[in-house]
């Protein structure tokens, strides 16, 4: 390797690494507040590192979060299942059982993906209202599922085109109708799939702020993100506890 290209090599990863230390920065803040006790946390020393650990923040914001980490457990787990298992039977559909007007309707399933969640919120809650479900975890638990059908539709759509109809047609020779070919022959050979749906899934349920917020007025029952913003006081904040507080909700 000559001379010139390990400069260039060398450019490379400075760069990247500047880069890299940029995008860090604020995770590099959060942690290092959230170990500092409330009296050190100023903002003209807020890059220099804590003279101890202190863990009085983390124990403070787990005793004003504990409650809301477990809603946004019993919110997350059963949204992301729900919502694969749907995503997996529609793709299977759209991939295996042709229809006239299909692909039709798997661009409107597409459409979706890109309508804001401000826009329908008024539509959200009424609906909810009306079947009274709003201010539930039920309600909101619904809400992620149908959010997330899109989403999971394609995902496994484009699994299940990869898979030979030969299979499809051998459950049909065998006696298999529509969803004994989905149990018996495609649902054992899904679990990569399932493992990265399930996956996108946890992330932007636990991640949700707004429909959490919307739609579960009652703070009791409010996921973690909604409580993290909550901590923050009016007249004045502990960073180091909100600091904390973020890092065990994410």
């Amino acid at each position: 390797m000559t001379l010139q290209r390990l400069w260039n090599r060398g450019a490379i990863y400075l760069v990247l690494c500047a880069f890299a230390a940029f995008y860090l920065m604020p995770f590099y803040v959060m942690i290092i507040t959230s170990l500092k006790p409330y009296a050190d946390v100023n903002i003209t020393r807020m890059w220099e590192l804590p003279r101890g650990i202190y863990f009085d923040g983390f124990l403070e914001a787990w005793r004003l979060v504990s409650p809301n980490f477990r809603n946004s457990m019993v919110i997350t787990v059963p949204a992301a299942l729900i919502s694969s298992l749907i995503g997996s039977i529609n793709g299977y559909i759209f991939a295996k059982w042709r229809f006239r007007g299909a692909d039709t309707l798997f661009i409107l399933f597409l459409v979706g993906m890109f309508l804001p969640y401000q826009g329908i919120l008024i539509p959200l809650v009424l609906t909810l209202q009306r079947f009274q479900l709003y201010g539930t975890v039920v309600g909101l638990i619904l809400t992620h599922c149908i959010f997330g059908i899109p989403i999971t539709a394609l995902l496994f759509r484009g699994y299940y085109a990869s898979i030979p109809n030969e299979l499809v047609d051998a459950g049909k020779i065998d006696g298999c109708g529509f969803f004994g070919i989905y149990r018996w022959i495609l649902l054992p050979i899904s679990m990569p799939a399932f493992a990265v749906v399930l996956l996108w899934q946890f992330t932007t349920i636990w991640n949700d702020y707004l429909i959490g917020l919307v739609v579960l007025s009652n703070p009791r029952l409010a996921p973690i993100n909604v409580a993290v913003q909550n901590i923050a006081g009016s007249w004045s904040v502990e960073w180091n506890v909100q600091m904390a507080a973020a890092l065990i909700a994410a």
